[in-house]
């Protein structure tokens, strides 16, 4: 049951795990949980979330730290599931606020995150691990497994107190063919089920989609197809991160004699590492600077580039607005090779569009087989449950409709609709004697980054954005008498974003004017509460006769 008011926890008491997520529980990104154990705290994940429409000008949303604030030097360190955005991406905004707290990940993960954090200028602390691997972090007793995800080196983390044992997936599905030839280890998994797992914390990605999630190298034929009979120039969009991803399309260009250029700093930088680290293989002669690329003819030529989910500073909506120095024409193939993020669909639908205006061929997953998932479906789950036989379940890393939909698939297994726990962020879960029960919901909100902001944008803010985005701005420029409040100059109406033409403002000055007086009258001089009556009196008049909100300024100036 998922609990929908604030409920302050008590106090954690002695042998008692608690569990609380900070985020990646009803969305798709910023995933962040924490666990508490003897005064210890363990991070888990610190992703970000991709701003929505709704959102203007934020740049990424991160887990709401608030909980956390006051008890950095209590963090023992924060384990890195994999290297995606959604799980790594607030590393460098937790880390300002305390540098040295240490990070723990495979390899190609603390790579990424380095990477990151060099841009932000800062030093980390790192423990690569690998699976197989048990390490002591404070009271916690961590062993790590290996999973099969869109990404190289992801794992699995077994989580071991007095308390109790955690099993976390992170983000996996169970491709039996991986292209790296790394499987999900169902006999950890059994090994760990054996031992007896107290709190399964399973991804709900694609908890709603029946059957299994098709084999990564199934895209590879559909690629080298289409790569193979593209007229000019291939334009790939991909998330920067999807290593798999790229080395099919580095593969397919190569047997069609085609040479391959990043673009995207985030895919220049992650695809330089994963070469780097042995992840990604790429033929001697294949790369080549995008620069250089456009000299050579347009049938021997692919672009990687960001942009797959409609971001409108990424690559391919640049192209698509004709704002980058590689535009999109007759004869171009575009290929979308990746999922669709909830909340995307317009963005990505807008520039499918746009490139399909500019006579270019868009392939993408509602047309051709160029994605699948890197999450376990509906058939895969189930396999885990019944492998793991867990005494609790958490579903995690997913909107309310997954997390439901994993839920009840634990339940089919056999697990007690008691110890399935539909929790939402700040759901506080404590773990003791094999038994998981909810002790509290807190009260968390969304942290915005905005430029160089973090945190300071409310959600009053990005209202006034939406207004003033889709309702327009009026200014009034009244002056008055601040001894008599007869009105001296004015008012003076200017519009923004309002289709009709200031004369069409014309017909309310006189009813400021009359308001203006009456309140004069009344012996009212306080500036705000003149600029109020302003304000009431024009936005009147608007939404009686055009029909509008528009974000309303005034300015009241004594003389």
């Amino acid at each position: 049951m998922i609990v929908e008011q604030v409920v302050e926890p008590p106090a954690l008491a002695p042998g008692t795990l608690r569990i609380i997520p900070l985020g990646g529980l009803g969305e798709v990104g910023r995933n962040m949980t924490v666990f508490e154990f003897e005064g210890k705290l363990l991070v888990v994940d610190c992703g970000v979330l991709f701003p929505e429409e709704n959102q203007p000008g934020v740049d990424l949303i991160l887990p709401d730290f608030e909980p956390i604030r006051d008890r950095l030097d209590d963090i023992v360190g924060v384990v890195l599931t994999h290297g995606h955005e959604d799980h790594i991406g607030a590393v460098p905004y937790l880390l300002k606020l305390k540098n040295d707290i240490p990070l723990i990940g495979s390899g190609l993960t603390l790579a990424l995150v380095e990477a990151k954090l060099k841009e932000h200028r800062i030093r980390s602390f790192t423990l690569t691990v690998k699976e197989g691997d048990r390490e002591q972090i404070g009271p916690f007793d961590l062993e790590f497994v290996s999973v099969n995800h869109s990404i190289p080196d992801a794992l699995a983390v077994a989580i071991r107190t007095p308390a109790g044992m955690v099993l976390g997936t992170g983000d996996f599905k169970m491709d039996q063919l991986p292209l790296d030839g790394r499987l999900t280890d169902l006999r950890a998994f059994a090994r760990l089920g054996e031992e007896g797992v107290d709190l399964f914390m399973v991804d709900s990605t694609n908890a709603d989609v029946p059957g299994f999630t098709a084999l990564e190298r199934s895209i590879g034929p559909v690629l080298d197809q289409v790569i193979g009979k593209a007229p000019r120039r291939v334009i790939v969009a991909s998330f920067s991160s999807h290593v798999h991803r790229v080395q099919q399309v580095i593969d397919a260009a190569h047997a069609h004699g085609r040479r391959v250029a990043f673009l995207g700093r985030s895919m220049v930088r992650n695809m330089t590492i994963a070469e780097q680290l042995g992840y990604l293989h790429v033929p001697e002669g294949v790369l080549i600077d995008y620069k250089k690329a456009k000299d050579l003819p347009d049938d021997r030529v692919v672009y990687m580039s960001t942009g797959s989910q409609g971001e409108p500073m990424a690559v391919l909506s640049r192209m698509a607005n004709l704002d980058h120095a590689i535009e999109p024409g007759p004869g171009d193939t575009v290929i979308l090779a990746s999922s669709l993020i909830p909340g995307n669909e317009n963005a990505v639908y807008r520039v499918i569009d746009g490139l399909t205006k500019l006579g270019a061929t868009v392939v993408h997953k509602g047309n051709a087989k160029v994605h699948v998932s890197g999450h376990a479906a509906a058939g895969e789950l189930l396999y885990c449950y019944n492998i793991v036989g867990p005494r609790n379940v958490m579903p995690i890393h997913g909107e309310h409709r997954h997390l439901r939909a994993n839920a009840q698939l634990a339940q089919d297994t056999g697990v007690p609709p008691e110890r399935t726990i539909l929790g939402e962020n700040g759901t506080v879960v404590d773990l003791r004697d094999g038994v998981a029960t909810v002790a509290g919901q807190l009260d968390l909100g969304f942290v915005y980054v905005d430029g160089s902001t973090v945190g300071e944008i409310t959600e009053a803010d990005l209202k006034d954005r939406r207004i003033l985005g889709e309702e327009g701005f009026i200014s009034v420029i009244v002056v008055v008498d601040s001894s008599t409040g007869r009105i001296i100059s004015g008012p003076e109406i200017h519009a923004r974003g309002v289709a009709e033409d200031d004369a069409v403002f014309d017909d309310v000055v006189p009813k400021i004017v009359a308001a203006l007086k009456e309140a004069a009258g009344n012996g009212v001089r306080d500036n705000h509460a003149l600029s109020q009556i302003v304000r009431r009196t024009i936005g009147r008049w608007v939404n009686q006769k055009l029909r509008r909100r528009p974000m309303i300024v005034p300015l009241v100036i004594e003389a």
